[in-house]
């Protein structure tokens, strides 16, 4: 029977590899929003409202501009994702067990992440529907308009995340996809699918919208979303000997919010 007290070798191999995989794969959208860590329960982010210069008589006193000052405050939540590596299964398959193991939590706890942040954005009241033929220019060019009249700044932090077969349409664009249009350094398919910029935004297929009819995708900046994180991702290993297998458990603290509904475009985009 393997000695209850597990080798630091494998205990630090599991954890960093869980780490790894999360950074790497396990969230997309967590990169792309504005981030907090270190929180403990609730935090808040900040809105600062927007100021106007006015003029003064000679020797009076300068009037303030007595900008706003909204918050948005958001409570962390507890989420795990754990798993049992059986002992000897490890001696069979050389670790590859482990390394299965390890991703299906990183993966599991990224997806979540992502949720979190998407049912933030949803609840944006600003948005840009094509439910007829999904993504074309119109409705890309009406994204952009739309950043512009809200003052979304224009400094290269907004995104669009969408589908597939979102990706798959603006592909069938000639001015997305032509460097006739877009130039040679532009093309998307010179980046692979991963990512484009074009009209100001930054955009990238993500799989994890849910498909029917429609579905719903996103065009955002990065300070509009508010991420709060109490403790990323960790992982801690027990060996429970009545299964005589090791008990892997992944686990985080963290929340989202939105911050501000003019920097969040929610699409209604037909699918099919």
């Amino acid at each position: 029977m393997p000695n209850p007290t597990i080798d630091t070798a494998f205990v630090q191999e599991f954890e960093s590899g869980v780490h790894e995989a999360y950074q790497r794969r396990g969230s997309h959208f967590k990169a792309l929003v504005r981030s907090r860590s270190g929180v403990k329960n609730k935090t808040t982010f900040q809105k600062y409202g927007t100021g106007v210069a006015t003029q003064k008589a000679r020797n009076a006193v300068i009037p303030p501009m007595n900008n706003s000052h909204t918050n948005v405050s958001v409570t962390t939540e507890d989420w795990y994702a754990g798993d049992f590596i059986d002992d000897l299964d490890l001696l069979r398959i050389n670790h590859d067990e482990m390394q299965a193991s390890m991703n299906a939590g990183a993966y599991a706890l990224g997806r979540k992440t992502d949720e979190l942040i998407i049912t933030a954005a949803a609840t944006t009241t600003t948005t840009a529907d094509e439910t007829t033929n999904g993504a074309t220019l119109a409705w890309a060019t009406t994204c952009m308009v739309t950043m512009g009249n809200n003052d979304v700044p224009d400094d290269g932090e907004r995104y669009g995340l969408i589908g597939w077969e979102q990706w798959g349409k603006l592909l069938a664009l000639q001015q997305f996809s032509n460097s006739q249009y877009v130039g040679t350094d532009d093309l998307p398919f010179a980046m692979g699918t991963q990512a484009k910029r074009w009209m100001s935004i930054m955009w990238m297929p993500f799989s994890g919208f849910a498909r029917s009819t429609n579905s719903t995708n996103f065009v955002f900046h990065r300070s509009a979303i508010g991420h709060a994180i109490g403790a990323d991702v960790n992982s801690t290993i027990t060996y429970e000997g009545t299964r005589a297998a090791y008990w892997a458990m992944n686990k985080m603290q963290m929340n989202a919010c939105l911050i501000d509904t003019l920097g969040v475009i929610k699409c209604s985009l037909k699918v099919a």
